[in-house]
């Protein structure tokens, strides 16, 4: 998994924010020092379902949606 990557000089100014984010999305954090890369991981990796997007939802009536016409949609029915 692709981590986060900073400088030490950005650690230090959002040490916390950064910290809390590694914590959030369990991606690790990867801190340039000297030439080289340390690695901030969280002990146990986020569930992959806290990492989803929120989308949007759908408003209005389900039945809506039951008794539409999805023909036009089907990419293969419209050869």
């Amino acid at each position: 998994m692709q981590g986060m990557k900073v400088t030490a000089s950005k650690l230090r100014e959002n040490i916390y924010t950064l910290l809390d984010q590694v914590l959030e999305t369990g991606r690790p954090l990867e801190i340039e020092r000297k030439g080289k890369l340390l690695r901030v991981v969280p002990e146990q990796p986020a569930s992959k379902l806290s990492q989803l997007k929120k989308r949007g939802v759908m408003v209005g009536d389900p039945e809506d949606f039951v008794h539409m016409d999805w023909l036009p949609y089907w990419s293969e029915l419209k050869k």
